[in-house]
Order: structure tokens, then sequence, then C-alpha cells
């Protein structure tokens, strides 16, 4: 059951980045969001022939990490150079020490890019050539591993894998390490790298499409895959000095296990999860101003998480999915996407739904191409994964 308002503690988001196709920090998204000017291009990972469209970060092949070398810990280590997240890091070491600060990153691939080198390039007797011997890094908690090197954080690391919501349940996990007393800081985020792998096993279930993705949409045909880091800074609100006037106000988890790759047909998780959210922060329905919904362009997910919105939201509610910039960043989708919420709330930009030519005729919300000016107290975020692993997330404006 959901904590209700008055139990749960002020958490508070102090600082944050992302970093995806549609732009390596905070500030260039923001120019893609607001001149919707997408990230996704053909398809040109090496060795892949794929017919499609992706989200690829160029800058990650200019990061060198010697013994950590891979594409998704170049991608995080790109992510965590970006505005004032190290800054921000080694302030709050030096005054609560490394110990008390905690890492928890969501992946569904880790480093299986630098697996995938590595079987490829064996030796004649079929071992791992001397710089493939990482076993830090063929490891499925590579991500926090790498992390928490990268920052000098030494308190609890944790990789969390639930599929595309992976780094939206990162914030929920690292609230009741606030809450618990565990650390006084945590350092969340979420990153996923493109790979063979995740193009042609994606393929492999008839997802992908061949077009600029098309979310919520009569005429979608699949999905584009893309890459992401996303990091954000937790803190107990009695201890920040200093923030952005976010706090997580609520955050709802479920599991409805109905399938490995298809969502619950009546979308009993995806429901549930959105339920407790609203009920943690103590709000109506009617409170929340915009939605960034998981919305990845896939016939069955867009319709039933559509007709959920449309049962449980007032017709005004803004929505839009944000896959269209970026692609769908798999593990690091909840974080880039949640993030993009944030930003709503706090610069009142809400993005459209970029492709959105015509509206699924079986579908009946507030969701449009244009984005939109907001004024709201309150923002949404979903995450619904494969398994049934769905999270919500709602940010609030901080009370005066």
């Amino acid at each position: 059951m959901a904590v209700k308002a008055s139990e749960a503690m002020d958490i508070r988001l102090i600082d944050y980045e992302s970093t995806s196709a549609a732009g390596v920090n905070l500030r260039a998204l923001r120019q893609s969001l607001q001149t919707q000017s997408s990230g996704l291009r053909p398809n040109d990972v090496v060795g892949s022939s794929l017919n499609t469209w992706i989200g690829r970060v160029a800058d990650v092949d200019q990061v060198d990490l010697g013994e950590w070398q891979s594409r998704n810990n170049a991608l995080a280590a790109l992510g965590l150079e970006q505005g004032s997240l190290k800054s921000t890091l080694q302030e709050l070491i030096q005054r609560f020490s490394a110990a008390r600060l905690g890492v928890l990153v969501g992946s569904s691939t880790s480093s299986i890019d630098r697996t995938e080198a590595a079987y490829t390039d064996l030796t004649e007797a079929g071992g791992l050539q001397p710089q493939y011997c990482q076993p830090r890094v063929h490891n499925p908690h590579a991500p926090a591993l790498f992390v928490a090197s990268y920052t000098g954080i030494e308190g609890p690391a944790l990789t969390i894998n639930t599929a595309c919501s992976s780094s939206a349940k990162v914030f929920a996990s690292g609230a009741r390490w606030l809450e618990a007393g565990i650390v006084d800081a945590v350092l969340v985020g979420g990153v996923d790298t493109l790979c063979l792998s995740v193009l042609h096993g994606f393929d492999s279930l008839q997802l992908v499409s061949a077009n600029p993705c098309k979310p919520f949409d009569q005429h979608r045909d699949g999905i584009n895959l893309g890459e992401a880091a996303g990091f954000g800074i937790l803190m107990r609100g009695e201890d920040s000095e200093a923030d952005n006037g976010v706090r997580l106000s609520g955050y709802g988890e479920s599991s409805d296990a109905y399938h490995m790759s298809h969502p619950h047909p009546e979308g009993l998780g995806a429901r549930l999860s959105m339920q407790q959210a609203l009920e943690m922060a103590g709000i109506n329905p009617e409170d929340v101003g915009y939605i960034n919904l998981h919305g990845t362009s896939s016939h069955a997910n867009d319709l039933i998480e559509g007709k959920l919105i449309a049962a449980m939201f007032p017709s005004s509610t803004f929505c839009s999915s944000t896959k269209a910039w970026t692609g769908h960043t798999l593990g690091a989708a909840g974080i880039t996407e949640g993030l993009i919420a944030v930003d709503a709330l706090r610069t009142g930009l809400a993005p459209g739904c970029l492709n959105l030519d015509e509206l699924d005729a079986q579908m009946s919300f507030t969701i449009e191409p244009g984005n939109r000016l907001i004024a709201t107290n309150h923002v949404m975020s979903n995450s619904f994964g494969f398994g049934g692993n769905n999270c919500s997330l709602l940010f609030s404006r901080v009370s005066p």
C-alpha cells in the first residue's frame, strides 16, 4: 500500500542533468524541445544493417575510460560531466563524507556492448583478449560500480534492472534510503546504450519501426531505440541548503507479471502505479498539469496507456510522449522522461508529442504535436517495462 502524503518525508531533487540524442546536456535538451528538433537519425550502428531510426549520442565515442571502458560506462561518464553535478557531489561529500552518499543506477543492458566486442575478438585459443579482461565491466552491476568509482561515492551502490522502468524506480529506492537514514544524499541515475543485442533483440520481437516513431498516432508502426544517461541528486528537505524548488512527492510501483513482453490488456499494473503515486502525494488526478507518458509508439502499449489516461484523468490534463526526440532509451527512459517532466514543472514548457498527425481513434485525451505553456504544481512521468514492471513518479513544487 502506498504511503499517505502526511507520512511521506520531504524528498528534494537538488540537481539534475540529462544526456541523450536530443541534447548532450540539459541546456541542449531544452533547445531541442523548444524548437521541436528530433535527435533521431537513420541507423548507423556499426555491424547493423537494420532499417530503422535510432537516437545515438555521438559524443560518447570520444570517451576513454581505460580499465572501465564500455560504451555504457562512457555514456555515464559523459552525463556526469554535464552541468553542476560533479561540483554538487563534491560539496556533499565534504559536508557529509563519501560514505554517507549512495548510488542507484537503472540500466537494462549494463555493459553488454563491451561483452559483445569481447566475444567477436577472441584469441585463437578461444579466450578473452587482455583488454577485455574486465570482470567489473562484464557484470550486471557495472553501472553503479562505475558511477561510484567515477564520483568517489563510498556509500551503498545498487544497480536496478526492471527493464524500461529501471531508472524510474531509482527515485523510489533513493527516497526509501533517505527515509531510513541509510544515506544523507543519493545520486540516482540511469544509463543504457545502443548495441547489436538491443537493436536486433527488439527487431526479433517485431517491435522496431523503419520510420521515425509516432507515439499514439493512428498510423504508428513500432519503436525507435535510443541511448541516454540521466542523473539527479536527492536529499531530505531538512538537509538541503539550496535546491530547485522541486520535490519527489509521490511514486508508485507495481509488477503485474502478465507476460514477458506484452502489457496487461487492461493495464492493471500501470493503473496501480499511477494510483499509488497520487495517493502518496495526497493529490487528485485533476491536480496534475502534465504527464510524460511511456508512449513507446508500439500498438499495444500506447493503446493500453492511452485508454488508462482517459479513464483516470480529466480531459484537460495535457500529455505527451517524448520518445520521438530521444528514441526509447530503455533502462534510461525513466529518468530521462522524469527529468523532462521536472523541467516542464520548472520552466512552464511542456513538450508536445512529436510526429503525432492523427490520434488513434480508440483514444480520447489531450495530446497534440505542439508544445504548450503550462502553470501547474504537479507533473507525472510513467515508465512501464517488460514483465509488467511499472513505475509512476510525481514531482511537485515545494510549497513556500
